[in-house]
């Protein structure tokens, strides 16, 4: 099996035993859809010659009784597609969520996430009149035939009728499809950069930026419109033209019933039972015309679908690994950014043992946070290694080594959500685990003063917060549960001088519980704490060496060594 289908596949396995009710149920509706013309030929042709009340009222019970079942089972079948269609969800959002996580970090700016949105149009298909229109598809030729049963007039108006709307149908496929699968792909885009644009409103309403970028999004979203409103007046035509096409054959069937009768070629209970059986037969094709806009968005999901999962595979399972103890070794790694061709880091090669800090200092665009992200798994790396305790970076089970690794990155991001649930990492919140870690990064006196403590709900993003707050209570987050192997890109950016000394103590405790650091900063007071310096530019290691080392080079003197315990203070 193709490896983009198994998400689906594995999903849509465990719903076939419901699918498979579905059919049964179906198979039975439409058998009892033949109730209401059966009774209409046996009241004209039989009860009203025969004037025979006791007949009447047996066929009347009788055929009230097939239609409860049948009402029954319509409510059976439609309550089995709704939970079918929540099962499908609930087996495929995790996986897929994890897919577009996966899809983001290969394609930042694709939108990804718009699939998670796909998945509920999908389910929503699966559980909707359109979906039952399929289903009762296949019986449309018994319809038909039920009305050549009846006369062959009968059928070849049926048969017309059912050609006609169906080649509406097509026609409303080949019209729109092009300008609606477009107008989709606008529409994911304007949301998309609509959002993004939005995260930054402080700077778009202070700097008088609004109206450039709404402009902007105006554009792609009339585009879509366009797209849509084209594809929408010619759906319309097609729609009309079928109803009138439905309106006609009705007339059509009475009206050729209307003249066999007076021929004597049929009666009129046929007449009545044959324009019945001809709504039936045509009433799914009508269905899936009125229903189109919502197939043609679920096969655009689907297709959304499919093309990140042929984009990220699903990730094999790996084999648990012990707790690392914090040994890292880079070995010759070249690195580019996702969906670039152009390498960032070219040949980084170096060593820490197990408790080691390390100070990485360089020029801005020197490739630092890139480093910093190649470490901790979010970059892959196009050419060599970089290894845990000996083990590659891929051989690990991402969330089994995430909980061993703290990261601080330059750009913070906290989630919504209360402050506890942001330091716990939105897993089982252990509230000693998180005031250590809030102690650690000097920020619980702070939380402490906020209006509900560790409770306080701090919005998406933490914007509700200042920057300093947000960059402590994310060094709090990198230190949760004690990782072996932390890295702190510019921690100290949006710090006062108290959040540096708190910065600087948390790094001496991390140090004695034998946490090994990366430390990328600019500010060179931090670099008294530190083990070992590596100086980068242009991607590429100017130096690595211990601190005295590589400070006497770059400083053109040798310094005294600086005791930790005097650089904290």
């Amino acid at each position: 099996m193709n490896r983009k289908t198994n998400l689906l596949a594995e999903a849509l396995r465990g719903t076939r035993p419901g699918f498979v009710a579905v059919i049964v149920f179906s198979f039975f509706i439409n058998l009892l859809a033949f109730v209401g013309p059966m009774y209409m030929l046996q009241i004209y042709d039989r009860v009203i010659t025969s004037r025979n009340v006791t007949t009447l009222v047996v066929l009347t019970g009788i055929a009230g009784f097939l239609l409860i079942v049948f009402a029954l089972l319509e409510k059976l079948r439609s309550a089995v597609l709704v939970r079918l269609g929540l099962l499908f969800a609930n087996r495929a959002r995790a996986p897929l969520f994890n897919a577009a996580l996966r899809g983001t970090l290969l394609q930042p700016n694709a939108g990804h996430g718009q699939v998670l949105r796909d998945l509920d149009t999908l389910r929503e298909f699966l559980t909707g009149s359109g979906f039952i229109a399929f289903c009762d598809a296949p019986w449309v030729p018994i319809f038909v035939a039920g009305c050549f049963i009846l006369h062959p007039w009968y059928g070849y108006v049926a048969a017309i009728g059912a050609i006609l709307i169906f080649g509406f149908a097509l026609a409303n496929e080949l019209t729109t499809r092009k300008q609606l699968t477009r107008a989709s792909t606008n529409s994911v885009v304007a949301a998309s950069y609509a959002s993004a644009t939005l995260r930054n409103a402080e700077v778009l309403r202070a700097m008088g930026m609004a109206g450039g970028l709404r402009e902007r999004w105006l554009t792609r979203q009339n585009e879509g419109l366009h797209l849509q409103s084209v594809a929408s007046d010619r759906a319309g035509y097609l729609v009309a033209a079928s109803k009138f096409i439905r309106a006609f054959l009705q007339v059509s069937i009475l009206g050729i019933g209307a003249y066999l009768s007076i021929e004597r070629e049929s009666t009129p209970g046929a007449m009545i039972a044959g324009s019945i059986i001809m709504g039936r037969a045509l009433a799914p094709v009508e269905i899936a015309v009125s229903q189109w806009k919502l197939f043609v968005a679920a096969r655009a999901a689907y297709g959304r679908i499919r093309t990140l999962l042929g984009l990220v595979p699903e990730e094999p399972r790996k084999m648990s690994l012990p707790a690392p103890k914090g040994t890292i070794s880079v070995e010759n790694v070249i690195a580019a950014p996702p969906g670039s061709k152009d390498a960032v880091l070219r040949g980084i090669s170096f060593g820490l043992q197990s408790g080691e800090i390390l100070g990485v200092v360089g020029p801005s665009a020197a490739g630092k946070s890139s480093l910093a992200r190649v470490l901790v798994g979010v970059w892959p790396a196009v050419v060599g290694k970089v290894r845990i305790d000996g083990s590659d970076l891929s051989h690990w089970d991402a969330d089994e080594l995430g909980q061993h690794i703290g990261y601080l990155p330059q750009d913070v991001e906290l989630f919504s959500g209360s402050i506890a649930e942001n330091i716990s990492r939105f897993g089982a919140m252990d509230e000693d685990k998180i005031i250590a870690a809030a102690k650690m990064a000097g920020v619980h006196e702070m939380i402490q003063l906020l209006p509900h403590g560790y409770n306080t709900q701090i919005g998406d993003g933490g914007h509700s917060l200042s920057g300093g707050q947000r960059q402590r209570i994310a060094l709090a987050r990198a230190v949760y549960g004690k990782p072996t192997f932390i890295v702190l890109d510019e921690p100290n950016a949006s710090l006062d001088t108290d959040g540096e000394a708190a910065l600087l103590t948390a790094v001496q405790e991390l140090r004695q519980q034998g946490c090994t650091l990366l430390l990328i900063t600019h500010k060179t007071n931090i670099l008294g704490i530190v083990d070992k310096i590596l100086v980068m530019a242009n991607g590429q290691v100017q130096g690595f060496g211990t601190r005295e080392q590589v400070l006497s080079k770059l400083l053109g003197s040798r310094l005294a060594p600086v005791p930790a315990t005097a650089a904290a203070r």
